[in-house]
């Protein structure tokens, strides 16, 4: 018998590759304190602020300054940590160490926009500690006009222990007055979503209207007060009509201007 030795030989199926494991997110650490410590510069607070995106709510904005020999475990970006989480470190954070926290209003956002509030806020809560830092870091890219030395970290609540524990701070203090405002404001679900666009929000910003929480020049709230509020949107106009230009180019013309 001939045997065909065109015909392939059955490939065996290749082995399976294990998933690969993925890197576990690298947590905040007290790294940049202690080498400042070394250097003999301390203390060194670390500030964060919540509620930059909602539509309605404050902007709260903390500083913490920690105590080097007490530090509670488990404190580390607060949108990685659980509400309860976050609630029981809160209580720990301010048992021991330096804590202040400021307040930028929705009507102080509808004046300055949301980044010079959340800016002011910031600082205002670093001048608020009992003790004056030597050095303030603070998440994202903007550095704070302080008396002190201040270093921007972009994902610092992540990666410096003391921003941690400060959007900790903050996430917590404005998630409570949020609850606070939802009694004052039923029907908007405040306790719920804490202000952000979520559909049920909108969908309550649509039925009810704006309150005074809400942020007036977020899309959003200019659309509701539009609907409910029509006479607090001043309509865009053009300073000048066409045929008021066209009247003006006349008169400039006769004058030989």
């Amino acid at each position: 018998m001939i045997r065909d030795k065109s015909a392939k030989k059955p490939v065996k199926d290749a082995p399976e590759k294990a998933p690969e494991k993925k890197a576990a997110p690298v947590k905040a650490s007290f790294r940049r304190e202690r080498a400042l410590i070394k250097r003999g510069i301390w203390p060194v607070a670390g500030c964060d602020e919540a509620g930059r995106g909602p539509l309605a709510g404050p902007v709260v904005a903390a500083a913490v300054i920690l105590d080097p020999d007490r530090i509670p475990r488990g404190i580390d970006d607060s949108k990685r940590l659980t509400a309860e989480e976050r609630e029981k470190l809160f209580d720990r954070i301010c048992a021991t160490a330096q804590v202040s926290v400021a307040v930028a209003s929705p009507a102080r956002i509808d004046r300055d926009n949301i980044l010079r509030a959340s800016l002011w806020a910031l600082k205002r809560a670093v001048v608020a500690l009992p003790e004056p830092p030597k050095l303030v870091f603070v998440d994202g890219r903007d550095r704070l006009d302080t008396a002190c030395d201040c270093e921007a970290v972009i994902g610092g609540d992540g990666i410096v222990l003391s921003i941690a524990a400060a959007s900790i701070v903050a996430k917590v203090t404005r998630d409570r007055l949020m609850c606070a405002l939802a009694q004052d404001c039923p029907g908007y679900g405040f306790e719920q979503h804490k202000g952000y666009a979520v559909p049920e929000h909108l969908d309550a910003l649509d039925r009810l209207g704006p309150t005074i929480h809400h942020r007036s020049f977020f899309a959003p709230v200019v659309a509701a007060r539009a609907k409910h509020m029509p006479w607090t949107v001043e309509p865009v106009q053009d300073l000048f009509s066409v045929t008021e230009v066209e009247t003006a180019v006349e008169i400039e013309a006769s004058a030989g201007l």
